[in-house]
């Protein structure tokens, strides 16, 4: 029979880390707060306290389960461990790695997990997608994101709620604006913050030509509550309202009620469209403009640092960040973490975890400050 006190040494000191990580005795006594807040019978009386009792009740629900699971599997194989060393039984060796190498896989994963320590991380996110240099192609490369953003969240088990959208004048989309609604979207879309380049034979080109196309993405941290996290006059605001415009519907659901607001003293720009009054899209409008002017804050505060310090600080918004060619190779390469996959359809079908966990990687290595490296 196998020597496995190693591999279950491990576990026992990867179990022990995320017992920290995780601070596993304070978010137990935190789940008993939350369950009886839940029980409450007028928590309900408050919409938005009784959403954010619920949600943070099912996170560290989550976390806690998470834990106790991993310590019966741990404590399940040293037993077994025992056992077949007192029998000289090799026949459970199987079991033992097995059980093993799932508990391993899921320390991976707490520990990326474990890499989210931003403030908003947590959060729910709201992003924009606008098609940059490259005509049409730029538009058609835009709408191939949308979707890409699309199949991910849903293989997240994460809501994908498009609120605004601007067709392209021949195929695609101008930009659209979404909300992905999940445990750490924020943390995890932050990866996706910039320019991405698509390098491909154009379809819409008659010589069928290479053609290079650019679009952006950018996010913020989406809010519930605007009032608790930024305040906004209204004075300064400039509402109109209009009807929606779309490809017989092919994004949004078409409505006489779209709301745009213009927050005059910085030009910021959000819009709302799919919801089915005009008060509503007006209120998903005001959570949007928000969640963008607490991130225009926190830029200005960074750039202040910076400008101190002596820093020069590139923003990642209109800094390419990775590269989609198609012809004349496959490849999909980021230029940050230089993490690249030759499987251009799966990426473009949502398979962006790998590159997500890279760049977390990356960025914990300190990566922020180092060059990108051009393809």
């Amino acid at each position: 029979m196998a020597d496995l006190s190693d591999q279950l040494s491990e576990a026992r000191r990867r179990l022990g880390e995320a017992e920290q990580y995780l601070r596993i005795e304070e978010i137990r006594d935190r789940r008993i707060e939350l369950e009886d807040q839940a029980a409450q019978p007028d928590l309900w009386d408050d919409m938005e306290r009784a959403r954010k009792v619920n949600r943070e009740l099912a996170e560290v629900t989550e976390d806690t389960d998470m834990f106790d699971r991993l310590t019966s599997q741990i404590e399940d194989a040293e037993t077994l461990s025992e056992l077949a060393a007192e029998e000289s039984d090799s026949g459970l060796d199987t079991e033992i790695l097995e059980t093993l190498a799932e508990v391993a896989k899921a320390f991976d994963e707490l520990e990326l997990r474990s890499l989210f320590t931003g403030e908003h991380d947590e959060s729910d996110a709201v992003c924009q997608i606008q098609s940059g240099e490259g005509g049409t192609d730029a538009q058609d490369w835009a709408d191939m994101l949308l979707r890409m953003y699309k199949r991910w969240a849903e293989g997240k088990g994460f809501d994908f709620e498009i609120t605004s959208i601007n067709e392209g004048q021949e195929a695609g989309i101008s930009s659209a604006e979404f909300i992905v609604r999940g445990r750490r979207a924020y943390g995890m879309l932050q990866s996706e913050h910039g320019v991405h380049r698509l390098v491909r034979i154009s379809p819409f080109n008659k010589e069928a030509k290479r053609q290079t196309a650019f679009a952006s993405m950018s996010l913020v941290p989406f809010f519930e509550e605007v009032s608790n996290e930024v305040d906004i006059d209204e004075t300064e605001l400039r509402i109109d309202t209009y009807r929606s415009s779309g490809a017989g519907g092919q994004h949004v659901n078409v409505t006489d009620s779209a709301v745009r607001i213009t927050h005059l003293p910085t030009g910021v720009v959000v819009s709302c469209q799919n919801e089915r009054s005009q008060h509503q899209n007006k209120d998903r409008a005001m959570q949007m403009l928000a969640a963008r002017l607490l991130d225009l804050e926190r830029q200005k505060r960074e750039d202040e640092l910076a400008a101190i310090s002596g820093e020069s600080k590139k923003v990642g918004f209109g800094s390419q960040i990775r590269s989609y060619v198609m012809q004349p190779y496959q490849m999909v390469k980021d230029l940050r973490s230089n993490y690249e996959v030759g499987a251009v359809d799966g990426v473009l079908g949502g398979d962006l975890d790998p590159f997500i966990e890279a760049y977390l990687v990356w960025l914990r290595g300190g990566g922020a400050d180092a060059p990108a490296e051009d393809t």
